[in-house]
């Protein structure tokens, strides 16, 4: 009669721990995938900066843009699926280790060659990271709530790089070293992050075929597949939106709508990103379908309204209207991601985060590089109106294609 409670109690006793060390685990996921966001937009002000003290135009600005692209898609076209094999924690660690390095060379950034670099370091450590941190946050999140997961999984990309392009842009305006204000600190979070990890819990268990899991592939479970490529041109015209805005936006600012302070370069970053992981924050109640076909929607009202302000040389427009295409960033992708998230298997996790986020980071990269090639043969104002036609008829596109379904 005596012992049954003496055994609640005690496995009480041993689930307290356990569970207070999830939720850390939960909570140090999301603030490593939003701190490393933050790095990956910071440098975005510093473009024009640093083209007129080094020396170079947009079509070098699209080239860094790229390499940090390339190296992030392949670090998640081999080491994706690492963590599924190793554990989250090693991998986040080393991660981690090596963003802290590529903010050490943007701090001391004085060639392109450093630049490149930095961005090089940079993607290859964001590529392992992605999908390691979107995994580890679903491994761990409160049971039973893995939309709660893929909500923040979908917000963080978006908080991160708003914080981060509007306080380097703040931080250029206000002070006499940017670079160091902005990347020291940048190195410190890092660091920090990677020496948290060792006592974050490890939720993959070690599996064989580490070296395997190496190798170039792309692997959508098939509980998702047909989900997946359905919500495909709404990833691509969310992200190719925010390629243009990272690689390019700040030109865009200052040459086309005379916003010659940095804070409003970044502004413009802010507003796209920062707004859109509110409004997916707004729709985490709302069935995923709601979200993508609002967000869609909405990218391409806010795409077309852009144009305008672009036509009439309105740089407040603009800004308001950036708000607009920054929902429809924020609620495709996250409808899309949480459309799949509570089906990929658990085993699968990190690789199937891998495939969306080499979808989205190709969205990402290569029309902003293309856009950055013409610039210097069509003019930046007409490279704009192209890609905001295209982009609206991805957006156009995803929009009809999530009506037609049913769920």
């Amino acid at each position: 009669m005596t012992t049954a409670p003496i055994v609640t109690s005690t496995m009480d006793a041993d689930a307290a721990p356990r569970i207070r060390r999830h939720r850390f685990g939960f909570a140090l996921a999301i603030v490593a995938q939003i701190a490393m966001m933050t790095g990956a937009s910071a440098p975005s002000p510093f473009y024009p900066v640093l083209a007129a003290e080094i020396g170079f135009d947009a079509i070098v600005i699209s080239a860094v843009f790229a390499v940090y692209a390339i190296a992030l898609l392949l670090a998640l076209l081999t080491a994706g699926s690492l963590s599924d094999h190793v554990g989250r924690r090693p991998v986040a660690i080393g991660g981690f280790l090596l963003l802290a390095a590529s903010m050490l060379l943007f701090w001391h950034a004085d060639t392109v060659v450093t630049l490149m670099l930095a961005r090089i370091l940079q993607g290859a450590a964001s590529g392992v990271l992605i999908s390691t941190l979107s995994a580890a946050a679903l491994d761990l999140a409160p049971r039973g709530r893995a939309r709660t997961a893929a909500l923040w999984n979908a917000l963080s990309p978006g908080i991160g790089l708003a914080l981060g392009a509007l306080l380097a842009g703040i931080a250029l305006d206000l002070t006499r070293a940017a670079l160091l204000d902005v990347f020291a600190p940048l190195t410190v979070v890092y660091v920090t992050l990677a020496a948290l990890f060792f006592v974050a819990p490890e939720t993959a268990p070690l599996r064989a075929g580490a070296w395997a899991s190496l190798r170039f592939r792309l692997s959508v479970p098939s509980a998702v597949r047909g989900d997946f490529w359905r919500g495909a041109p709404a990833i691509i015209a969310g992200w190719a939106t925010g390629g243009l805005f990272l690689s390019l936006g700040a030109t865009i600012v200052r040459s086309e709508l005379g916003g010659e302070a940095h804070t409003w370069q970044g502004l413009s970053v802010a507003m796209l990103a920062g707004v859109g992981a509110i409004t997916a924050f707004t729709f985490r109640h709302r069935s995923a379908r709601t979200s993508v076909i609002f967000g869609t929607a909405a990218l391409t009202v806010g795409t077309a309204l852009s144009l305008v302000a672009l036509a009439v040389g309105s740089l407040p427009f603009y800004l308001a209207v950036t708000a607009v295409t920054g929902m429809g960033f924020g609620t495709a992708f996250s409808g899309v991601v949480a459309s799949l998230a509570p089906r990929i298997p658990a085993t699968e996790r990190a690789d199937a985060f891998a495939v969306i986020y080499v979808l989205a980071y190709l969205a990402f990269a290569v029309p902003a590089v293309v856009a950055g090639m013409l610039v210097g043969v069509f003019g930046l104002g007409a490279v704009c109106v192209g890609y905001g036609a295209v982009v609206i008829a991805l957006a156009v596109t995803a929009l009809v294609l999530r009506v037609r379904r049913a769920a």
